[in-house]
């Protein structure tokens, strides 16, 4: 059934349930997605104390395992989304089903990446330019950090599942304490064993397979409770599969867009990268605070449709497209307010912060923006509008790359360049915003 008339205005008592609704649901998450970079900072932290060689061994293996990872985010935003509308229209049974289904999805294609990953990982770190004392050490630590790879994709499709389910407490606490285990297994690993940088490699793959083991712990036991089967089933794993597929398509087009910048800003010259890699840092850092909203939106707006309640989920995305607003017009100020500080903590360099502190402030003014694009981008992954999500981004990047590669070609700097940017995160904001408008997203029912 689909829903295609404008909703009344909303009431204050509504407008306040979804107020607790966002906010149970988004804090906890924040705090969850905060620990995952933690992890490398624990890793570099280390392994910067054993030299320089094996530092830059890890830069290479961690950017190249970040890329493999990241690439499967859908595993997390499909499942909430699946398990979300199953939620909402009652069947706890059938919502851990499919949840289930992703998770084998997530055994199935991290077993294929590891299969990829152990006999190239040689050429991988070549390609990548590293030198030849640091390649040995980015070997090393890529192939043992790939044996975690399957841990950390179930992680990913576990945490859809709870989030599905409503529960964001649950993934932050397993990340704190994975975070804690990390950290103690690097130490004790790579001091007191004496493994070196395989020491850190293996403490990140154990710390990650114990979260991996707590979540099917979590998913098990729920299964049981409600009767669902936890085996395999080939039709529920293809349509994960196809479902996560147009999210896919959406987060490698994300990937180019960042990978191109990254590009373009190199050929400005060494301080102007220097530059930009300390702006994308701090987009990084705000894109949490937003993505936690946005998370949250998955999982409202799929048990809203799951239940049929158009009206709710209408209304449910008006107050969290306010709340993403309001947020990036705070997060805006304190960027503001705080660049003359943010910026030193990085840098020395005159000219690095000569040329950082304009683009900021272009960073800062595009804030309101980036948070009406990652709620509405929640919303329509929540409603599984995976498709539209997929030609919006790719029309996104279309529009990026000119944009881009025209800022050296007309000497512009970083601050261009981050105008390019904001041009970009414009263009998301009206493809999303006339799919809102439109009503076709509005799609009730256990299934879309």
């Amino acid at each position: 059934m689909v829903a295609m008339a404008q909703a009344p205005a909303t009431t204050k008592a509504a407008r306040r349930r979804h107020d607790r609704e966002i906010v149970t649901l988004a804090v906890p998450t924040f705090g969850a997605l905060v620990a995952e970079p933690l992890f490398l900072m624990v890793d570099t932290a280390v392994v910067g104390h054993l030299g320089t060689a094996q530092l830059a061994g890890l830069g290479v293996a961690s950017a190249l395992l970040v890329t493999a990872v990241s690439v499967f985010v859908f595993l997390a935003y499909a499942t909430t989304a699946a398990v979300a509308r199953q939620v909402g229209a009652g069947d706890l049974r059938a919502a851990i089903r499919q949840g289930m289904d992703g998770i084998w999805l997530a055994l199935l294609l991290g077993a294929l990446v590891v299969a990829v990953v152990l006999p190239t990982a040689p050429s991988l770190v070549a390609l990548f330019g590293s030198s030849g004392t640091a390649a040995p050490y980015a070997t090393t630590y890529l192939r043992i950090s790939a044996l975690g790879i399957p841990a950390m994709l179930v992680v990913l499709a576990a945490t859809g599942v709870l989030r599905g389910l409503q529960d964001t407490k649950t993934p932050l606490y397993v990340a704190v304490v994975g975070f804690v285990a990390n950290g103690a297994l690097n130490v004790g690993l790579v001091y007191g064993v004496g493994l070196g940088i395989a020491g850190s490699a293996w403490g990140t793959v154990i710390a990650q397979c114990g979260m991996a083991a707590a979540y099917l712990w979590v998913v098990i036991r729920g299964a049981h409770k409600h009767g669902a089967s936890l085996r395999p089933d080939a039709a529920g794993i293809r349509a994960s599969a196809q479902a996560g597929a147009s999210l896919l398509i959406r987060t490698l087009s994300l990937r180019a867009i960042l990978l191109i910048a990254t590009a373009v800003a190199a050929r400005l010259g060494d301080e102007n990268i220097a530059a930009h890699q300390i702006i994308l840092s701090l987009w990084s850092l705000l894109a949490f605070a937003l993505d936690a909203i946005a998370i949250a939106g998955q999982a409202i707006i799929g048990r809203y449709l799951g239940a049929g309640e158009a009206q709710g989920a209408h209304e449910a995305c008006s107050r969290m497209v306010q709340w993403g607003i309001a947020t990036g017009v705070v997060l805006g100020l304190l960027v503001i307010a705080t660049r003359p500080l943010f910026i030193p903590l990085f840098t020395g360099d005159p000219a690095v912060q000569e040329a950082a502190l304009p683009a900021l402030i272009v960073v800062a003014l595009a804030q309101p923006i980036s948070g009406i694009v990652f709620v509405l981008d929640g919303v329509l992954m929540g409603a599984g509008d995976g498709p539209y999500l997929a030609w919006a981004m790719m029309l996104t990047l279309a529009v990026f790359v000119p944009a881009a590669l025209l800022v050296p070609a007309l000497g512009g700097g970083l601050t261009a360049l981050w105008a390019a940017m904001t041009l970009m995160m414009a263009a998301r904001m009206l493809t999303l915003w006339l799919r809102s408008r439109s009503g076709r997203w509005i799609v009730t029912g256990a299934t879309r």
